[in-house]
């Protein structure tokens, strides 16, 4: 065992001393040595409920044989740290999160890990850190959050509020009607119950083979839940005793099911930043093309918020995962998974349990997937949109740029009803260098969508947005401004032509004219300090997943 450098021979007396003060006896120091990385703080709704979870991985981790040791690790709530600074450190702490695992396994030489995780970043940053160690491993994702319900009996979730403030700003809906939404909107422990990022990445998990069959969309508040997480427990010591490592597991096919599994569901923007960030430390290369070239290949088979009408427990409810693997399976890699079982083995055995939730592949909501990748001279290396969230009238659009160098200066136009249909909002300095950070936009997206100017305004940025974000919303352009990417020299006026059908995203001036601003392009520079300027000097383009070189 791995562990064996740190409990094995006379001379590991003071190691051994040490862990004998933990309350390990002689029988335990001979057991496998599991670590959890728990991702549990109470700040973070989809994170209260993950102590009681690491209990039942931890029973499990015993029952098989094993002995535990839990740790923590940061986690941000990207719904808490929208729309001031404190976004900026969301994407960032991807990295600090695989750095913190990383630490912990390989400082203490553990023979496994368990990642207990649940939303945005902390989910990506364990499973590279799963990938970089290559040491036994499973992730337990915490699992959705009920939807809220309002007194009107409507389902409710965090994108509800968002949106509640643009019908505010736009004089359509009351402050109490706000007030009233807040309240119900996000009714206790899980992750936002809309398909956005933490389940989209919960669902990827699953369709990489690295978390147990049916835990992407397993309630948070469910007893299945619980149940896998004991599960779990037993399986990462069953992976220990045959040492099978992720890189056993997981190839480069299993990327590509991992991404016709998003594209089928209609997954977050943020799967283009991830699962390419992800394959990397897989030593796997995913870049945006064939992101794109699945797209076309995979339709949109289930419709959940904020691209239709249904909510992740809808999802769990229809068959989840396996049953979304089980109508792909003709396209899907057999490729092994931590359960003991093949991909195929597991979408053979599922079941859809509506056909209306989870659609045949001849009667998908769209033709193609979830996500497009747009180029043009506007985004050379190329952009991202949730197509799925777009509506027919908006898939071909062109319009008159309105630049704003920050979100902020985007927020104060957008509320002072200064953006008006037939606009392109362009907000740049927010990419991973500029931002630093490259921070979500939920404000000014829902915003435009609350104040009814979806199917008249379009929204690009360097910066990216919220899995919960609707309408022609085109982030990740790239090269961003910082780096005097083409999007540093859009002026107030210009004309921008977004074509999502045919993969365009075009600044309407000569090339000529495009070259001689870039020339005289004057950076905006937001002289970030601590760990953001440390992080600036590290991180790539969006383009190959803002990844720390």
């Amino acid at each position: 065992m791995r562990s064996d450098v740190v409990k094995k021979g006379i001379e590991k007396a003071p190691s051994r001393s040490l862990l004998r003060a933990t309350g390990l006896n002689d029988k335990e120091l001979s057991k496998p040595f599991i670590g959890i990385a728990n991702s549990w703080n109470d700040i973070i709704p989809g994170h209260l409920h993950l102590n009681e979870l690491v209990e039942e991985v931890r029973k499990g981790i015993i029952e098989a044989g094993g002995r535990p040791f839990t740790f923590g690790v940061p986690g941000i709530c990207d719904g808490i740290a929208m729309g001031h600074s404190g976004m900026r450190y969301s994407l960032a702490s991807r990295e600090t999160i695989s750095d913190c695992v990383e630490l912990m396994i390989q400082a203490h030489c553990l023979d496994g890990f368990v990642g207990v995780t649940n939303c945005d970043k902390i989910t990506p940053g364990m499973l590279m850190a799963a990938g970089r160690m290559n040491v036994p491993s499973i992730i337990l994702t915490g699992g959705p959050m009920e939807a809220g319900v309002s007194a009107s009996g409507s389902r409710l979730d965090l994108q509800s509020v968002f949106e509640a403030l643009g019908s505010y700003a736009a004089g359509k809906t009351d402050e109490k009607a706000v007030r009233d939404i807040e309240r119900c909107a996000c009714p206790g422990e899980g992750a936002c119950a809309g398909l956005f990022t933490a389940n989209s990445m919960a669902c990827v998990t699953e369709a990489l083979g690295l978390s147990l069959e049916g835990c992407g969309t397993s309630m948070a508040n469910s007893k299945k839940k619980r149940a896998l997480a004991r599960k779990t427990g037993k399986a990462i010591v069953k992976l220990v005793k045959k040492d099978i490592k992720p890189r056993d597991l997981v190839t480069k096919a299993s990327f590509l099911n991992a991404i016709k599994v998003d594209m089928a569901i209609g997954g977050s923007t943020n799967t283009a930043l991830h699962i390419p960030a992800i394959a990397k430390e897989f030593d796997v290369d995913i870049d945006l093309e064939i992101f794109d070239k699945i797209s076309r290949e995979v339709p949109h088979i289930t419709s959940i918020r904020p691209s239709g009408p249904y909510v992740m427990s809808d999802f769990e409810k229809a068959g989840g995962v396996p049953a979304i693997m089980n109508r792909l399976k003709d396209k899907l890699s057999d490729e092994g998974t931590v359960n003991g079982k093949t991909v195929h083995q597991i979408a053979e055995k599922a079941k859809v349990r509506n056909e209306e939730v989870i659609r045949p592949l001849d009667r998908p909501f769209h033709k193609e997937g979830g996500i497009a990748v747009l180029y043009g001279n506007l985004a050379p290396n190329g952009s991202v949109v949730k197509q799925a969230a777009v509506s027919e009238k908006m898939m071909r659009f062109t319009g008159k740029a309105r630049v704003f160098d920050s979100e902020d200066g985007a927020m104060v136009a957008i509320k002072g009803k200064k953006v008006v249909p037939g606009d392109v909002v362009v907000i740049r300095y927010e990419g991973p260098m500029g931002g630093p950070g490259m921070p979500e936009m939920l404000s000014p997206t829902s915003l435009i969508a609350g104040m009814g100017l979806s199917d008249s305004v379009a929204l690009i940025t360097d910066g990216r947005f919220s899995g919960a974000t609707r309408g022609p919303c085109i982030g990740h352009i790239s090269p961003e401004a910082f780096v005097k990417g083409p999007i540093s020299a859009v002026r107030n006026g210009d004309k921008i032509r977004i074509d999502i059908p045919n993969r365009k995203i075009e600044l309407l001036i000569p090339q000529k004219e495009l070259r001689d601003r870039l020339e005289n392009v004057k950076v905006v520079d937001k002289h970030p300090s601590g760990m953001l300027l440390k992080y600036r000097k590290l991180v790539s383009q969006s383009s190959e997943g803002a990844i720390c070189r």
